[in-house]
C-alpha cells in the first residue's frame, strides 16, 4: 500500500506541474491586455508599455512562469494587476463562501442520492422505483440555473422564507444569516448533482443485484435486502465513488453559475469579473486552485478504490492464471464430481 500510495503521490505532483503550465500558457492566448484595461482608452503606447513593465508581463514567459510557481509554492499567488491586492488574501475571503457551498451541496447530494438510488434499484419493477427513476432522469435534464430561479420564485418571492441572494456583509459572524443565504444555492446544486449520482447508484446496484454472489447469498437464506446490504453495497460503491469524483469537478463548474444566479461573493463570481478585467494573475491563481482541488479529489477517489477492493493493492490477484486452479474449477475440490471435459454417470 505504501508503494502504491507513493506512486500516486508522484503522479499527483506531475499532474499539478502539468496543470500549472497549461493554465499559465492558455491564459496568455486570451485576447486583450490588462495594461490596456488599467491605462484606459486614452493612454499612449508609451504609457501602456510602462504599465506592462511595472506588471512584469514584458518579461520572457519562462521567467514569468518560474516567478509565479515559486510564489505559489510558498502560498503567494501574487497581487492583482488591477487593484494590487494579494490574490491569496482574496481567495481566502471568497473561499469562506464557496467552500461551505460546495461542501454542503456534496453532503446533501450524497445523503439523498445514495439511499434513493439503492431503493430505486431494489424496487425497479414497482411504481415507487419507477417514479424515483423518472425523477432522477428529470433532474439530469433540468439545468441548474433554472432550478435556482424556480427556488428563488417559490421560497423568496412567493413565500418569503429565505433570501433570494447575497451574503451577509459580516460573513460568518452571524452564522444563522450565512446559513440562510446559502440554503437555496446548496439545494440547487445538490438537486442537480444528486440526480446524476442517484442514476449511477441505481445502475451500479442493479448490476450487483444480478451478480452470482447475490444469488448465492439468497440461496443461503438471506433476503434480497439483507444480501444487498451485506454483500452488494460495497461492490457497488466502486463505480459510485468514481462518479462522485467526476461530479465534484462538475459541481465546481456549477458554482460559477450558481454564485452569479444568487449574487454570492464567492470564487466563481470573482472569476467571471477577473476574466472581464483581463486580470491574468487572479484568473490563473483561481483556475489553479480549482484544478488542484479536482486533482486532489481524484487522488482520494483512487485511494478509496483500493481500500474498497483489496485486489487493486496487488495486481497479481487480478490475474486468473496465478490463482489456485481449485478456485477456478470447484469440481477439483470434490473427486466425486466429474473432471472438466468429461461426462458424469448417466
Amino acid at each position: 500500500m505504501a508503494v502504491i500510495l507513493l506512486r500516486r503521490l508522484v503522479l499527483l505532483a506531475l499532474s499539478l506541474v502539468a496543470a500549472s503550465l497549461l493554465v499559465f500558457l492558455l491564459l496568455r492566448l486570451l485576447p486583450g491586455d490588462v495594461a490596456d484595461v488599467i491605462a484606459g482608452t486614452t493612454a499612449s503606447p508609451e504609457q501602456v508599455a510602462r504599465i506592462r513593465h511595472q506588471l512584469g508581463v514584458d518579461r520572457p514567459l519562462i521567467t514569468q512562469y518560474a516567478s509565479w510557481v515559486g510564489g505559489v509554492l510558498t502560498g503567494d499567488f501574487g497581487a492583482s494587476a488591477v487593484n494590487g491586492v494579494s490574490v491569496s488574501a482574496q481567495l481566502g475571503e471568497k473561499l469562506t463562501v464557496t467552500a461551505p457551498l460546495v461542501a454542503g451541496a456534496t453532503v446533501l447530494a450524497v445523503a439523498v442520492a445514495l439511499p434513493l438510488g439503492i431503493i430505486s434499484a431494489a424496487r425497479h419493477r414497482r411504481a415507487d422505483g419507477l417514479a424515483l427513476s423518472t425523477l432522477s432522469q428529470l433532474g439530469i435534464a433540468v439545468p441548474s440555473f433554472w432550478v435556482g430561479l424556480m427556488l428563488i420564485t417559490l421560497f423568496a418571492v412567493e413565500w418569503g422564507v429565505l433570501p433570494a441572494g447575497g451574503f451577509p456583509t459580516d460573513g460568518w459572524d452571524d452564522p444563522a444569516a450565512a446559513v440562510r443565504s446559502l440554503a437555496l444555492p446548496v439545494v440547487t446544486l445538490a438537486l442537480v448533482e444528486g440526480a446524476v449520482l442517484m442514476r449511477f447508484t441505481r445502475s451500479a446496484t442493479l448490476e450487483v443485484l444480478h451478480a452470482d454472489f447475490i444469488r448465492t447469498a439468497r440461496a443461503k437464506g438471506l433476503t434480497r435486502g439483507r444480501a444487498l446490504l451485506r454483500h452488494g453495497v460495497r461492490n457497488a460503491a466502486g463505480p459510485v465513488l468514481s462518479v462522485l469524483g467526476l461530479e465534484f469537478a462538475t459541481l465546481l463548474a456549477g458554482t460559477v453559475v450558481i454564485e452569479n444566479v444568487f449574487a454570492l461573493p464567492g470564487v466563481g463570481q470573482m472569476l467571471i469579473v477577473d476574466i472581464g478585467n483581463r486580470d491574468l494573475v487572479k484568473v490563473q491563481g483561481t483556475v489553479l486552485l480549482i484544478t488542484v482541488a479536482v486533482l486532489v479529489v481524484g487522488f482520494l477517489v483512487d485511494v478509496g478504490h483500493r481500500l474498497l477492493d483489496p485486489r487493486l493493492l496487488d495486481p497479481r490477484l487480478l490475474d486468473p492464471r496465478l490463482l489456485d486452479p481449485r478456485l477456478l474449477d470447484p469440481r477439483l475440490l470434490d473427486p466425486r464430481l466429474p473432471a472438466a471435459g468429461t461426462r458424469g454417470p448417466r
